[in-house]
C-alpha cells in the first residue's frame, strides 16, 4: 500500500497524559465506540415512530426520530437519567446511577411531530391539585362520577368546577376525553389569562440601582408584546474593529431584509409587534428617542454614570416598521458618526443599568454589543492579572465568580423584573467573562464570543447568531418549577436562571435552545405496582404577550431490581446532567478535583451494574452495560473540555463554555463532547443527494474521533456546534480539491475562507446538503475554519476535537479505559467503593 493511504499518526503538539502504571489488557478491537452505538440507533429509529407511553427506552438524543406524545412528553422536552426508577433510595445508591432529569420545555420538535396543543379552559385558568398546585393532566383519575379528580402527584381529590365537568363513561374515563389535549397529550399549553399568572412585582429595594421620579410598582405585570433594546458600544475598540459597523448593517438587516453574499434576497425576521428601543454608550449614555413622529432619531446624553435614570417619556421603544425611516437613518449612520471618537472607555455597567431603568415594568430582552473591559462606571473592573499564577491553587475558583457584586445584583434584579440580557463579545484583550457573563446567566439569556473580531471572518457567524436570536421561539417574564409524585423530592437545580426560592426558577427570557436539570432524591420507599410522576411547569409570556403555561409531564416505572434500572438507564441524561454538575462546581472546587470525581463517578456507575447485575464474573474483566456502553469516552472528552481541560486557557474562554454548557440542551451537549466527524472524499455517490423516487436524502455515517482512522489523501470535516472544521491532508487528490473549494492545489487554498464556495460538481452539492441539514437542525451556522495537515495553526484545534486521542493535557480513550478499569478492579478485589469518601483517594491515578 501507498505510504500516503497509511493512517496518519497523532501530531506531535498535541500534548496528553500518558498513563501511568502497569496497562491491564483490554483489546483494543473490542473498545466500545460511539459512534458504532449512535449508527445503530438511527438505523432503529429514524424509520420507525417512537410512542411515549412508559416501559420503553426513547431513542438516542443524536438520532433525528419522530415521537408519538402518548400522555409522558417527548424525550425532546424532557429526559431521565433512567426510565425505570429504583423504588428505594438504598438501590438507587448501589446502582450509583444519578437520579436526574434534563428539561428542555420550548425545544424545536421535527416537522413531522404534531405541534404542542393549546388549551384554553376560560377565564378561571387550567385545573389545578388544592394540595400540591400541579397541573391536570393524562394521569390523573377521575372519581364520583366525574366531578372529582385525584391528583397523580400528591393524591389529593379536587372538586371539578362547574364549567370544566363533564359525565364519565364505564371506564372511568370522561365523555369528552377525547377532545381534551390535557388529558391526552404530556405536553399542552394552557392559556393563563387570569390576573392570577400575571408575572409578580419584585420586592423593594432598600438603595435603588437606578433613580426614577415613578414609584416602584406594586401591580402584576400585565402581559404585553416584548421590547426589544440594543445596545452598542461605541468605544474607539468598537469603532475600529468594525464590530459597531458590522452589527448595525446586520441589524438593519433583520429588521428590513437584505441581500445575501450570493446575491440572494431574504426577508425581515425581527418579531412583528414587538418593540425596538436603541441606546449607546461609552462613558456617558446615549439614549434616542425613535417616534415616527421625529424626521430623524433625537439623542440625550447622560453624563452622571452615579445616578441613572431614563430621560424618556416617549419614543424609547417603538415599532420598527413605523419608525422605520428613522431607525434606518439612526442605524446607518452610527458608524460615520462615531469614527472620529478617542473615547477608549465602556461603561457596560451603565448600560445595562439603564437598560433595567427603560424595561422595568414591562420585562423585555437587552442585547448588548461590547468590545472592551469595563473599566469605569457601575461594576467598574481592573484588568486581570497573571491569571496564570492561580491555576492549581484555592485561588482557582476565584476566576469563575464575579470580582463586583454589582454584577449579580443587578442580574437578579433583572431577572425578577423579567428582563433577559444577551451579550456579543468582540474584543482584543481579556473582558472578563466570569464577571460580565453572569448578567447573562441568571437572566437566562446567552454570551456570544467573537474574540478578536474581524468582519471578513466574523461578520457571518455574527449575523447568523443574532438571527436565530430574534427568530426562535423565546418568552420572558418566566417562572419554572418541577412537581414530584409522593416519594420523591427534587434536591437540586443545575442551568443558567435565577433561584427565587427553593422550589422555584426564575428567568428574564428563555428560548428553544435553553435546558436545565434537576437531581431528585427519595422521601420514602415507593410501590412497584404504581408509576412515579414528574411535572415541569413553565410559565410564560409569548412574544405577542399572551401569558401561558407550558406543562411536560413524565409517568415512570418503578423497579426493584437493578438490571431493570440499568436495562432502561439514559446514558444521555446522565452525561448531560454531569456536564452541568461539573460546570457548578467550577466556582467552589478546583478543576483538577473536579475531573478525578468525574472519573470516579465514571467508575462508580459501572462498579454498579458489576456488583448487582454481573457479579459472577472475574474481577479481571472490564464488564459495561449495554445502556453506558459509550460512557467512558464521554466522561473523558468532558474532562477535556475547554472549562475543565489541564493546559492553559485563558479565563474568558474556560466561563464562556462553561456557561454555554449549562445551558446546552441534551443533544448539543453530546454533539460538543464527541463532535461529528465525517470523511467527505470518500462519500458514496448517492449519499446527501436527493432520492429520486422519495426525494429524501441519507446522511453519511459518523466516524470515530481519533488519528487512528484518519489518511493523509482524506478530507475530513468535524462539527462541535461552535465551530466547523475542514481538514485537508497533505496527499489529497487534486480533483477533490477542485470539487470542493474550486482550487487545484494545497497551496492556492485560502486558509481564511469564511463560507464554502457553491459549486457545479456532484461533492460540493452533497457537502452542501449536509451543512444544510446541519443548519436545519440548529438554526444557526457555526464558524467554519480550514486546517491543511502540518500548515495551519487551525490544526491544533481540530486535533483537540478527537478526543480519543492522547490530546488537551489528558489520557487517550485506551489509556482512560484502562484507568477506569483499574479502578473497578481495585474496588471489586478490594471491597471498597469508589466514590463517597476517601477510600480510593491518593490511588496511583
Amino acid at each position: 500500500m501507498n505510504l500516503h493511504y497509511q493512517h496518519i499518526p497523532q501530531p506531535p503538539h498535541s500534548a496528553g497524559e500518558p498513563y501511568k502504571g502497569l496497562r491491564p489488557r483490554i483489546d483494543p478491537n473490542q473498545i466500545p465506540s460511539p459512534v458504532e452505538a449512535i449508527e445503530a440507533d438511527k438505523d432503529a429509529w429514524e424509520s420507525q415512530t417512537y410512542m411515549t407511553l412508559p416501559g420503553n427506552n426513547p431513542p438516542l438524543s443524536t438520532t433525528d426520530f419522530v415521537a408519538f406524545d402518548q400522555g409522558n412528553s417527548n424525550p425532546k422536552y424532557m429526559r431521565v437519567s433512567t426510565w425505570n426508577i429504583p423504588n428505594s433510595a438504598h438501590l438507587a445508591r448501589e446502582c450509583e446511577i444519578p437520579l436526574a432529569v434534563v428539561v428542555q420545555p420550548l425545544t424545536d420538535l421535527d416537522p413531522r411531530e404534531e405541534s404542542v396543543p393549546l388549551v384554553d379552559c376560560g377565564e378561571s385558568g387550567p385545573p389545578r391539585c388544592a394540595q400540591c398546585r400541579g397541573y391536570i393532566n393524562p394521569w390523573c383519575v377521575w372519581t364520583a362520577g366525574g366531578s372529582r379528580w385525584r391528583c397523580n402527584l400528591c393524591g389529593h381529590e379536587t372538586e371539578v368546577s362547574q364549567e370544566y365537568f363533564c359525565n364519565i363513561d364505564a371506564n372511568f374515563m370522561r365523555m369528552d376525553h377525547a377532545d381534551r389535549p390535557e388529558l391526552n397529550k404530556g405536553t399542552v399549553d394552557f392559556v393563563a389569562s387570569s390576573e392570577d399568572y400575571w408575572a409578580p412585582p419584585p420586592l423593594p429595594k432598600l438603595t435603588p440601582t437606578y433613580f426614577s421620579t415613578d414609584l416602584p410598582s406594586t401591580a402584576a405585570r400585565k402581559p404585553r408584546p416584548m421590547n426589544y433594546l440594543f445596545a452598542f458600544d461605541v468605544s474607539v475598540e468598537a469603532v475600529e474593529s468594525g464590530l459597531l459597523k458590522s452589527t448595525c448593517c446586520i441589524l438593519l438587516d433583520l429588521l428590513y431584509g437584505g441581500v445575501a453574499t450570493d446575491g440572494t434576497s431574504f426577508d425581515p425576521c425581527f418579531p412583528r409587534g414587538c418593540g425596538i428601543g436603541i441606546l449607546t454608550f461609552d462613558r456617558t449614555l446615549h439614549f434616542y428617542n425613535l417616534s415616527s413622529t421625529l424626521p430623524q432619531a433625537s439623542v440625550m446624553v447622560l453624563a452622571d454614570l452615579d445616578e441613572i435614570f431614563v430621560p424618556l417619556r416617549d419614543g424609547m421603544f417603538v415599532d420598527p416598521w413605523e419608525s422605520r425611516t428613522v431607525i434606518e437613518g439612526l442605524l446607518s449612520s452610527l458608524p460615520e458618526r462615531n469614527s472620529m471618537t478617542s473615547v477608549r472607555e465602556a461603561s457596560l455597567g451603565a448600560a445595562v443599568i439603564a437598560g433595567l431603568a427603560s424595561l422595568v415594568g414591562l420585562g423585555g430582552h437587552i442585547v448588548i454589543f461590547q468590545s472592551t473591559l469595563p473599566t469605569i462606571g457601575p461594576g467598574a473592573l481592573d484588568p486581570l492579572t497573571d491569571e496564570s499564577r492561580v491555576y492549581g491553587t484555592e485561588k482557582e475558583t476565584m476566576l469563575f465568580l464575579p470580582r463586583d457584586r454589582l454584577w449579580r445584583d443587578v442580574a437578579e434584579e433583572c431577572a425578577e423584573e423579567g428582563i433577559g440580557i444577551s451579550l456579543f463579545l468582540g474584543m482584543s484583550k481579556t473582558i472578563d467573562i466570569g464577571s460580565i457573563g453572569i448578567v447573562s446567566s441568571i437572566t437566562g439569556g446567552a454570551v456570544y464570543f467573537h474574540p478578536r473580531f474581524k468582519p471578513s471572518r466574523d461578520q457571518i457567524v455574527l449575523g447568523s447568531q443574532l438571527r436565530r436570536l430574534v427568530t426562535r421561539t423565546t418568552v420572558y417574564n418566566c417562572i419554572m418549577r418541577i412537581r414530584c409524585s409522593y416519594g420523591l423530592r427534587i434536591s437540586k437545580y443545575y442551568g443558567n436562571f435565577h433561584e427565587r426560592s427553593l422550589t422555584d426558577l426564575e428567568a428574564g427570557v428563555w428560548d428553544a435552545d435553553k435546558a436545565f436539570s434537576a437531581s431528585f432524591e427519595h422521601t420514602r420507599t415507593l410501590d412497584e405496582r404504581q408509576y412515579a410522576y414528574l411535572q415541569c411547569a413553565l410559565l410564560y409570556t409569548t412574544t405577542d404577550g399572551q401569558r401561558r403555561v407550558r406543562v411536560c409531564n413524565l409517568a415512570l416505572q418503578v423497579v426493584s431490581l437493578a438490571g431493570s434500572v440499568f436495562r432502561y438507564a439514559d446514558m444521555d441524561a446522565t452525561v448531560c446532567h454531569l456536564a452541568r454538575q461539573a460546570m457548578t462546581d467550577l466556582s467552589s472546587r478546583r478543576m483538577a478535583q473536579i475531573r478525578e470525581e468525574l472519573t470516579e463517578r465514571c467508575s462508580s456507575i459501572l462498579l454498579g451494574y458489576r456488583r448487582n447485575c454481573a457479579g459472577a464474573t472475574a474481577a479481571s474483566q472490564l464488564i459495561i452495560p449495554e445502556a453506558f456502553r459509550s460512557l467512558p469516552v464521554y466522561t473523558l472528552a468532558l474532562t477535556k473540555t475547554k472549562p475543565l481541560k489541564g493546559r492553559t486557557v485563558s479565563a474568558d474562554v474556560r466561563n464562556y463554555y462553561a456557561r454555554k454548557i449549562l445551558s446546552m440542551g441534551v443533544r448539543s451537549t453530546m454533539q460538543h463532547l464527541y463532535p461529528r466527524l465525517l470523511a467527505l472524499h470518500d462519500l458514496e455517490d448517492t449519499i446527501a443527494l436527493p432520492n429520486e423516487t422519495t426525494g429524501q436524502i441519507a446522511l453519511p455515517s459518523l466516524m470515530g474521533n481519533s488519528h487512528v482512522y484518519m489518511e493523509a489523501r482524506g478530507l475530513y470535516l468535524i462539527d462541535n456546534e461552535e465551530y466547523m472544521i475542514f481538514w485537508v491532508g497533505s496527499a489529497v487528490s487534486r480533483q477533490v480539491l477542485y470539487d470542493l473549494f474550486g482550487v487545484q492545489d494545497l497551496l492556492a487554498l485560502n486558509s481564511n475562507m469564511t463560507y464554502l464556495p457553491v459549486l457545479d460538481t456532484r461533492l460540493s452539492r452533497q457537502v452542501h446538503n449536509i451543512l444544510a441539514h446541519r443548519y436545519n437542525q440548529r438554526g444557526y451556522t457555526p464558524q467554519m475554519l480550514l486546517a491543511r495537515q502540518n500548515m495551519d495553526g487551525m490544526e491544533i484545534e481540530f486535533s483537540d476535537m478527537l478526543v480519543e486521542d492522547q490530546n488537551n493535557g489528558a489520557m487517550s480513550y485506551l489509556d482512560y479505559l484502562c484507568l477506569v478499569h483499574k479502578q473497578i478492579n481495585t474496588a471489586v478485589t478490594q471491597g471498597i467503593s469508589i466514590s463517597g469518601g476517601p477510600s480510593l483517594r491518593g490511588s496511583p491515578w
